[in-house]
């Protein structure tokens, strides 16, 4: 098994969270944007080969290796459903900032406007959520770990305007898969 991907990406290390977590052997191989778009149809990182099966998609890895090693992926929909939206409010983070990157403003147009609005709402719905204060995790909490790591990694966001995920973000990362991922450069 390979899983192709970058240190930084919240996607990816979503991905080797689990690995370490399941204790399955993979090959992590270190890709930018080219071997995505030379290896995968998606053209996005990460995507994992598993045999004659690649998937290209980070939440069917996840589902994949949790299969793998004979553990569930969120059985209740309530939790898929809140991982979805980490999903979203990382999608949209990811148009922004690379839109900064690029040196573009999004203050005047309207859908670049509509994805910091998308962003608001997305944290405020987390904030108001439950969040464990140990492990185990499940993967809606390491979902919702890796974003917001990836925010502040990025200095995207002050989660002091949201206590209970800045208190989250810093219970989650102390647990040792967790922590062994951290983004780096």
């Amino acid at each position: 098994m390979q899983l192709y991907g970058s240190y930084t990406s919240p996607f990816v290390r979503h991905c080797r969270t689990v690995l370490l977590e399941t204790g399955l052997k993979c090959e992590f191989v270190l890709a930018d944007g080219s071997v995505s778009e030379a290896r995968s149809p998606t053209q996005k990182l990460p995507f994992l080969i598993d045999g004659e099966l690649t998937l290209t998609d980070s939440t069917a890895i996840v589902r994949h290796l949790r299969e793998r090693a004979g553990q569930s992926f969120l059985p209740m929909i309530e939790d898929f459903d809140r991982y979805l939206m980490a999903d979203t409010l990382m999608d949209a983070w990811v148009v922004l900032f690379n839109l900064r990157k690029d040196g573009l403003a999004w203050d005047d147009i309207r859908y670049l406007k509509r994805q910091r609005a998308r962003i608001d709402t997305c944290l405020q719905t987390l904030e108001a959520l439950s969040w464990p204060e140990q492990s185990p995790y499940n993967d809606l909490h390491l979902r919702v770990g890796c974003v917001l790591d990836w925010m502040c990694f990025r200095e995207l966001v002050d989660l002091a305007a949201y206590p209970q995920l800045h208190q989250f973000l810093s219970t989650i990362r102390t647990y040792t898969p967790f922590a062994e991922t951290a983004p780096h450069a």
